[in-house]
């Protein structure tokens, strides 16, 4: 599932570095995050949606390589990112 235009402007908001930032790695992480938390959701409802199950694997793939870079180039920032997010590891 998607996240409206305005949940989507709020997040990159509260996660740019600065002013324009859509890009980032911490940007892109929080969407990421909102989204799987969406999906989460939607299959208490919706067990047997295996086609989204295979959407939900993908974008938490992509959360992990970026998580991965982040780690890669500064630790801090890595640390900053799973606590913010409560993303377990």
């Amino acid at each position: 599932m998607s996240i409206a235009a305005e949940r989507k402007a709020e997040v990159i908001k509260t996660n740019a570095t600065k002013a324009g930032d859509t890009g980032s790695p911490e940007v892109q992480v929080a969407i990421l995050s909102e989204r799987i938390a969406n999906l989460t959701e939607h299959f208490k409802t919706h067990s047997k949606d295996n086609h989204s199950r295979r959407g939900l694997l993908k974008l938490v793939s992509t959360r992990r390589s970026l998580l991965d870079y982040v780690k890669k180039k500064d630790e801090a920032r890595y640390k900053a990112l799973l606590e913010k997010h409560n993303i377990r590891r």
